[in-house]
């Protein structure tokens, strides 16, 4: 167990973030998810900019990779793309 009053503070912040940066990754997820379960384009065409904004913040606060974000976008456009 830590010793110092600072590393026990240290502790109680990352379990704090930790539960902060699951929330909002798992949020994600299911956004994704939603997105990849829809057939109409036009709806698809409305969710993706509120995903896309999502992917991009968790990016930028390095929840998630960039690279994983950029992929992401990419399949979902793809998938958007091929929808009739």
């Amino acid at each position: 167990m830590a010793n110092h009053k600072s590393s026990l503070k240290r502790i109680r912040q990352d379990k704090v973030k930790a539960l902060h940066n699951r929330y909002y990754a798992k949020t994600m997820r299911n956004a994704v998810r939603k997105l990849r379960a829809m057939t109409v384009k036009d709806e698809a065409v409305k969710l993706y900019p509120s995903v896309q904004k999502m992917l991009d913040k968790l990016a930028k606060t390095n929840i998630i990779h960039p690279n994983k974000a950029a992929n992401l976008k990419s399949s979902l456009c793809a998938h958007i793309a091929k929808l009739a």
